[in-house]
């Protein structure tokens, strides 16, 4: 119906945006993952999941499919034949399958969760922002492209960087042995 399609594009466009922050989004999965909250959590740059949590798309089991973009990122995070599998089956996987599929980039103890998500998260912010938000770019952007065009992307974007004072901070510091204190321009 009109009024399914018009919530499928509601909820697109929300992941939409999480999925194209300048700033990294860190997803701390700590519980079922299943469902809209496996599209939520596949929007963010990164995942990390607690020990004994599952991970899956449901939705077929209810007869319907993932419609806040599951069908289209799960497939393109862990391949066409696992996805399709999860996807028509309704089955879910543990947190360590998840990562060996690249689902998660971390499996942790479910009570070091937060502090490890919080410490990845001060560890990103230490890092010169523009460089950050041009990595993502190039990441996000990348990701649509042939390699070919998306070489070209990283090479454009890189030499961007290579003009900036972070960019000379940055060598400064690893010259003098110091960490470098990033201004962002």
């Amino acid at each position: 119906s009109q009024k399914g399609k018009e919530m499928a594009l509601h909820g697109q466009a929300i992941f939409n945006k999480i999925e194209t922050l300048p700033k990294p989004v860190i997803a701390a999965i700590n519980g079922a993952c299943l469902g809209g909250g496996l599209e939520l959590a596949m929007c963010c740059h990164i995942r990390l999941a607690a020990e004994g949590i599952r991970l899956g798309q449901p939705e077929i089991n209810l007869g319907i499919i993932p419609g806040f973009g599951g069908t289209q990122r799960l497939l393109r995070i862990i391949g066409q034949s696992k996805a399709t599998e999860l996807i028509l089956t309704g089955d879910s996987i543990s947190a360590q399958e998840g990562r060996s599929l690249g689902l998660v980039s971390q499996v942790l103890p479910p009570d070091e969760l937060v502090r490890q998500a919080t410490g990845l998260a001060r560890r990103i912010a230490s890092k010169g922002q523009m460089a950050v938000r041009a990595a993502l770019k190039a990441i996000r952007q990348g990701s649509e492209l042939g390699l070919r065009e998306g070489l070209q992307l990283e090479a454009t974007i890189f030499g961007t960087l290579c003009e900036s004072e972070d960019k000379q901070e940055g060598l400064r510091a690893f010259l003098e042995k110091r960490p470098p204190h990033f201004k962002d321009r």
